[in-house]
């Protein structure tokens, strides 16, 4: 079976994404989920990971880092990872590319923290270009493949690369057209994300360093008291 460790589930958005696939596919494995540490969790996470990052996936004696390296990996052996269609599949990849290396503004200015809602005190036109872009984006998946998700009638793993995203829609209330609003709403109403989120709400761990990045005013906070610090 596999073994996938992760970090924090209030917090760690490339965690969300191999983890929330496996999830939605059936794909069995066995979670182990490692605390950030005060300060940097290099050490703790080089126990398992060779970056020392998350997430991380192990199949016997073979180590897989990063989640696009975890995606492709697990498509050699499990068709629905993507598209059967090759024109969907094809799209579905570029669009799961991008989403890995871009949307660097939105990534920044609107950090995953599963269990905050936040009013934003400014929206940088950068982040606006990559709101665009989503909506964008998204419209030309489901149009072009007929949704209800990206590529098509079923969850692939593009779909698993904007998970986190609708967490931040969420967390942020990002403004979207109602095409995408929609979209996120079916990501969220997902059994995965549902455990997920219920979950992350249920962590006793507070991280600074990412509590810090947090940018705008705390409306509200839905996490269980704070426990200890991890």
């Amino acid at each position: 079976m596999y073994t996938l460790h992760i970090g924090n589930k209030n917090y760690s958005s490339w965690s969300l994404r191999p983890w929330v696939l496996m999830r939605e596919l059936n794909i069995a494995f066995e979670e182990k989920l490692v605390p950030f540490q005060e300060g940097s969790s290099f050490e703790s996470f080089r126990a398992f990971s060779p970056t020392g990052k998350v997430p991380c996936l192990l199949d016997g004696g073979t180590v897989v880092w990063e989640s696009l390296a975890i995606t492709e990996y697990l498509a050699e052996r499990h068709e629905s990872v993507w598209p059967a269609d090759p024109q969907a599949r094809a799209w579905a990849r570029c669009a799961s590319t991008e989403m890995h290396a871009g949307f660097t503004a939105l990534r920044e200015q609107c950090t995953m923290n599963c269990g905050l809602r936040v009013r934003l005190d400014d929206l940088p036109e950068e982040v606006e270009r990559d709101i665009a872009r989503l909506i964008e984006l998204w419209a030309e998946g489901r149009r072009r493949f007929g949704g209800p998700f990206l590529a098509g009638r079923s969850f692939t793993a593009a779909d698993a690369f904007f998970a986190p995203v609708a967490f931040r829609v969420q967390t942020y209330d990002l403004p979207l057209d109602e095409d995408a609003r929609s979209y996120v709403t079916r990501l969220l109403a997902l059994p995965s994300m549902h455990e997920w989120y219920a979950e992350a709400l249920a962590e006793p761990w507070r991280d600074s360093a990412h509590e810090t990045f947090v940018k705008g005013t705390i409306l509200q906070d839905h996490r269980v008291a704070h426990g200890r610090s991890s």
